[in-house]
């Protein structure tokens, strides 16, 4: 009879829902612990060409007002949280790179001037730093890979300006591709993410950051209960070297690279998981290790390759000068080669490829290579980007990097297409797709753009605001 009773009493747990599985006294202890850390972000951007605005004649009690009349600014508001007493701060990327100014506002209501340390516009990650007469709460960044589908979590940021707010949840899945990046590997969620959560920290229930808060999918822009967060997987090594260098060093391989596909398969891998060498670039470390295109690379530096993203991850984590072994296939043969890792040297505008630490030449004439339009992040085709996106020598165009979360155009466009026209004016420099963008945005009507999605023409119809 008391085995019966326990094993009912099991039975009655297992059927619980799971708010009576979460802490009876709640998170607050944890909350008023870890608050102090997260701080709202709040950034200006001047924007000029408004000269011909009236202004009021000199010696009238408004003439003040005409001070800065020649300018507007736009501010918006975002999240971050403290990761050392000294004041470094990370957040989002798309929080602050379009800012003239930048200022952290702490839970007690202290506010911070800041300067930015560094940026890394492929993981959206960005890290600040604040001067501060005393040591400034903080909070540890966790290991991500620990996480697991069901685990509690919590999400505190400022939603549309309303800062030190709680959201919890669960890790809903793992690993998930949103095509915002090369690097997507996100941590998805079910607690509430809205507008303004962008950089904040998801928390485990240890108090250790695993994530930053970075997307939604939503078809309303509000939260849905499908939100992203970038783990700390990612973030960590990231963080460092912005703090080392004031930029990212990733490897570079020189392979393009596919899921494993039937022509795999035909080489003896049906089924198995991998990365598929489509292209090796000459003279690239790739080349000089001996793979080719067909190899099939299932192991890199002793670890398991899921598919060509987790290689592309790994690579880029490579230290340089490092010469990981990699265990491939080729025509059902295991082999194993050694190729040392050089640099990719990657800017505001995208990757470029170097060998060692000699910079890449900028543009002659001084013109943009990148630029946002109805906040979509465009850039103009090299070398390393057509190898990144795996694009196509005779592509002409402009690849897109990414694009504003909750947008006007949120979802149009992938990371990765290529605008051949707007307008139907063929574009391949940011200035002539600024002109096109221009001349719809007085009207704010709608412009059809000629996208390249993978070699396949579609078109899309983009509103012409942000």
């Amino acid at each position: 009879m008391r085995l019966v009773l326990i094993l009912l009493a099991f039975l009655a747990l297992a059927l619980a829902p799971a708010s009576a599985r979460l802490p009876s006294q709640g998170f607050a202890d944890l909350v008023e612990r870890l608050a102090p850390a997260v701080v709202n972000i709040a950034t200006r951007q001047r924007v000029e060409g408004m000269e011909d605005l009236p202004r009021f004649p000199p010696g009238t009690p408004l003439e003040r007002l005409n001070e800065g009349a020649g300018e507007a600014q736009i501010t918006s508001l975002g999240s971050g949280f403290i990761i050392s007493p000294d004041g470094v701060v990370v957040t989002n990327n798309h929080v602050i790179e379009a800012a003239d100014a930048i200022e952290i506002i702490l839970q007690n209501g202290q506010r911070y001037e800041a300067i930015v340390v560094g940026r890394d516009p492929a993981t959206d990650v960005a890290v600040l730093r604040v001067q501060a007469r005393q040591p400034l709460p903080y909070v540890a960044m966790g290991d991500s890979d620990t996480a697991r589908v069901g685990d509690l979590v919590l999400a505190i940021g400022n939603p549309f300006g309303l800062g030190g707010s709680l959201s919890t949840g669960v890790v809903s899945a793992r690993n998930r591709n949103i095509d915002a990046g090369r690097y997507d590997d996100f941590i998805q969620t079910d607690a509430a993410i809205n507008r303004g959560n962008s950089g904040g920290p998801l928390f485990n229930t240890d108090g250790e950051v695993i994530g930053i808060n970075t997307a939604i999918v939503s078809p309303t822009g509000a939260s849905v209960g499908v939100g992203f967060a970038t783990p700390t997987a990612i973030v960590r090594p990231v963080v460092e070297q912005l703090l080392r260098y004031g930029e990212t060093r990733r490897g570079w391989l020189g392979v393009r690279l596919a899921n494993v596909n039937e022509a795999a398969g035909r080489a003896g891998l049906d089924g198995a998981a991998g990365a598929l060498v489509t292209r090796v670039t000459p003279s690239g470390p790739a080349a000089a290790a001996g793979l080719r295109p067909g190899d099939v690379v299932v192991s890199f530096d002793g670890r398991p390759v899921a598919d060509s993203r987790a290689l592309t991850r790994m690579v880029g984590e490579a230290e340089v000068g490092a010469s990981p072994v990699l265990e491939i296939v080729r025509e059902g043969r295991v082999m194993r080669l050694s190729a040392t890792i050089q640099r990719l040297e990657e800017t505001g505008s995208g990757p470029r490829v170097v060998a060692g630490a000699d910079p890449a030449p900028r543009r002659r004439d001084g013109g943009p290579r990148s630029g946002r339009i109805f906040g979509i992040a465009l850039a103009e085709l090299d070398a390393s980007l057509r190898e990144e996106f795996q694009i196509e020598p005779e592509v002409r165009g402009l690849v897109v990097l990414g694009g504003d979360i909750g947008g006007e155009n949120e979802g149009v466009l992938r990371t990765g297409d290529v605008v051949e026209a707007m307008g139907f004016q063929p574009v391949d420099t940011i200035a002539a797709t600024r002109a096109v963008a221009g001349e719809a945005a007085i009207g704010e009507r709608a412009i059809v753009v000629r996208i390249n999605r993978g070699g396949a023409i579609t078109y899309r119809r983009l509103r012409a605001r942000s």
